[in-house]
This record gives structure tokens, C-alpha cells and sequence, in this order.
């Protein structure tokens, strides 16, 4: 029988060796194949890392990120470090990728042939039903739709699931992330892990939308690819605005009836990737997370049941997709904890977490899944026992 399981552990504890100290006893004397790390960013991520890695055994692999909230099959926590430990039928080969914010490409190409190199294959080998990788980046750099062209070039049928590493800061000047691989603790950049196992497993996405119908075309973006100037021809956050019914004012991301109220999905075969506005800007346009094309015709979805969606995607489509799952690694959006805050919805969507498989995540800045940058979903890579 080929399986991959997960034991989590977490802590409040604040002084790096005392909080180190309670995860690894939590976990047991057995030696897992890799850990997962979540922090919260206020923690000195270096002398975390440094007491962490000592007292996991050599051979476990360390991977982490700093977060806007840790996820576990309790709930959603602030300031609080998550640990996932992998074990059973699983290689890992980690790689990282810097300098994210001068050559994205390049930084997404060398992290995932450091990761091929470290598990002795090579990029263009990777059979994709053996192979997946999960990505890590610092989100506040934004360049997701880069760095994958970098990690796909040479395995375009390679599966990825991940997302942003995050702060729970919201003040954007004061915003910053890190990511962990091993010993090192790193901005600007990005992480590769690439997992070989004969388990099942699959990259999963769920959100809370439903489609419309209703469709609007960018018609016209600024230099830079990331604000609409226009919608159907229009001022863009007018236009938006007039179809939602709200003031422009109103609109902003995580406003009781804003973009997150009525957000836009690129339909890709039968599925909706939401790839939602963000912010109105004074000057009439909308800002969007991720790259926009003159002509892309995005479909206008609608709000549905945020907590009984999201439970039923664990109780339902994860068994379905997954035989005996066992193990979820969580890319939780920030948009969508930004929401639920807005709406009072919080207790009802951590309570989801309890249907989940064994579960370690994070909140992150924006996610990642099959090669798309999206938002406003929640991301998951989900191991299991054949």
C-alpha cells in the first residue's frame, strides 16, 4: 500500500527554543519526510528556523512561510506557528528561486531545477502522474504569472498548487514576507518543493461563487497589464460599479458589497478560475491582482454559501477526487478571511476545518493552481492511501 499521512502541530509560545521545544515533542519520535512551517510574521523567522531545523532528524526536509493566519483542523489562528509533517511514500526535492522582483522568470526557472536536481530528475522527465510541485512565493513582489512561466518552461504538464507568502500587517508600507527552505530564510523569492510519490494525490480549488452569465470585456489596461482603463468601453470602476448597483466608493475588495460580492472568473474548460478586481483608483480605473489583456472576456459570478461550500468540498469533492485521503497542505486567500471579518462569517468558515483530512495551511497573498495565479480560493494539495 502506497500512503502519504500528516501529524500537525501548533504553539503560541513566543521565544524561538520554547516554541521549537513544544512543535517537535508534539510531533513524536518518528522521523517525517518533510515538515511544513507556517508563522506568523511577527516571530523572528530566522531563530525559529535555526531552533526548528535542530531538533527535527537530518534527513527531514524544512519548508515554511510567514503568514496572515494559520490554518489547522481547529481553526484559523493568529500568532501562531502551524507544523505539518509529512510521512510515508514521499521523495522531496526542494529548490529556491531569488531575486523575484528583478527576473521573475529567471527565479521560477532555478527554483524548480534545483528542486529536479535534488530529487535526481530531470525538468523535462517529470511524469506528471507521479510528479506534482508545490509553489511558495513572496506575495508582496507579485509576479506569480512570471515565475510560473519560469517553473513550467521545460514541464508544461506539471501539476502546481500553492500561494503567497503573507503578513497579517495591512498597512502596505509595512507589509513584508518571508519563505524557509531548510536552513534559509529568504524575501524576494521563490520555493519549489517537488514530491514524487505512487500515493494518490490531487491539486484541488474550491471557492464560494457560482457563475452568472453575465460577462464584461476588459477593452482597455494601462502599461503596466495590471489596472482596467475601460470595461465594455466604459470607465472601468463606473462600469463596474453601475453593474453592481453600488457607488464606486463601494466597491473595494472585502466591502460588505463590493468586488467580492460579484468578482470575475476566467471560465477555463468547465471550470471558473476567479480572478477577481481589487481596487477602485482614483482616477476611474481598477487595479486587479493579476495581468489583464485588452480584449479577455471574464464572466461575473455571484456569492453563495461561503461556510456550506466550503465544507462540502472537503466532505464531498476531496474524497471524491482523492481515494482514502489523508493529508492537506491549506493555501487559504486573504480575501476571502477579509471577507468573512467583513460579514462576521469567521467562526462559521474555521468550523469547516473539522471535515477537512489532517490539515496545515496558511492564509496567503493571492494563490497559485495549475499554472494559474488566482484569488479569492482556497488552494489545497491533498495526499491519500491506495
Amino acid at each position: 500500500m502506497a500512503q502519504v499521512k500528516m501529524q500537525t502541530a501548533r504553539t503560541t509560545l513566543k521565544e524561538p527554543d520554547a516554541a521549537a521545544e513544544d512543535l517537535v515533542s508534539q510531533l513524536g519520535s518518528a522521523a517525517p519526510k518533510l515538515v511544513t512551517m507556517f508563522a506568523s510574521r511577527e516571530r523572528d523567522q530566522l531563530a525559529l528556523n535555526r531552533a526548528v531545523r535542530a531538533r527535527l532528524p537530518p534527513t527531514t526536509r524544512l519548508v515554511g512561510a510567514t503568514t496572515a493566519g494559520e490554518l489547522d483542523n481547529t481553526g484559523i489562528h493568529e500568532g501562531s506557528v502551524v507544523l505539518g509533517a509529512l510521512y510515508g511514500d514521499l521523495e522531496v526535492g526542494l529548490g529556491l528561486g531569488t531575486g523575484l522582483s528583478v527576473d521573475a522568470i529567471g527565479a521560477g526557472a532555478a527554483a524548480i531545477k534545483r528542486a529536479c536536481d535534488d530529487l535526481g530528475v530531470r525538468q523535462q522527465d517529470l511524469d506528471p502522474r507521479r510528479y506534482v510541485g508545490l509553489v511558495i512565493d513572496d506575495g508582496f513582489r507579485y509576479k506569480k504569472e512570471e515565475l510560473l512561466l519560469g517553473i513550467l518552461e521545460k514541464s508544461q504538464t506539471l501539476v502546481l498548487v500553492g500561494g503567497g507568502a503573507s503578513d497579517d500587517n495591512r498597512d502596505p508600507a509595512r507589509q513584508s514576507a518571508l519563505i524557509h527552505v531548510d536552513g534559509e530564510v529568504a524575501g524576494d523569492a521563490v520555493l519549489v518543493a517537488l514530491f514524487k510519490t505512487n500515493a494518490p494525490w490531487a491539486a484541488l480549488r474550491s471557492h464560494w461563487y457560482v457563475p452568472t452569465g453575465e460577462k464584461l470585456t476588459i477593452t482597455k489596461v494601462d502599461e503596466s497589464h495590471t489596472r482596467a482603463l475601460e470595461i465594455d468601453g466604459k470607465p472601468a470602476a463606473q462600469r463596474y460599479a453601475d453593474i453592481l448597483g453600488v457607488e464606486v466608493k463601494d466597491l473595494e475588495f472585502g466591502t460588505p458589497q463590493g468586488f467580492a460580492v460579484r468578482p470575475t472568473a476566467l471560465r477555463v474548460g468547465r471550470e471558473y478560475f476567479i480572478r477577481s478586481a481589487w481596487k477602485p483608483l482614483d482616477d476611474g480605473s481598477i487595479l486587479f491582482a493579476n495581468l489583464l489583456e485588452e480584449g479577455t472576456e471574464l464572466e461575473l459570478m455571484k456569492l453563495g454559501d461561503m461556510a456550506g461550500m466550503t465544507r462540502a468540498f472537503f466532505t464531498d469533492e476531496v474524497p471524491r477526487r482523492v481515494q482514502n485521503p489523508q493529508a492537506a497542505l491549506l493555501f487559504h486567500c486573504g480575501g476571502r478571511m477579509w471577507y468573512a471579518n467583513a460579514t462576521n462569517t469567521v467562526s462559521e468558515l474555521a468550523e469547516t476545518l473539522k471535515a477537512a483530512p489532517t490539515a496545515a495551511g496558511l492564509n496567503v497573498h493571492f494563490e497559485i493552481y495549475s499554472g494559474f495565479h488566482i484569488n479569492t480560493t482556497l488552494t489545497t494539495l491533498v495526499f491519500g492511501a491506495n
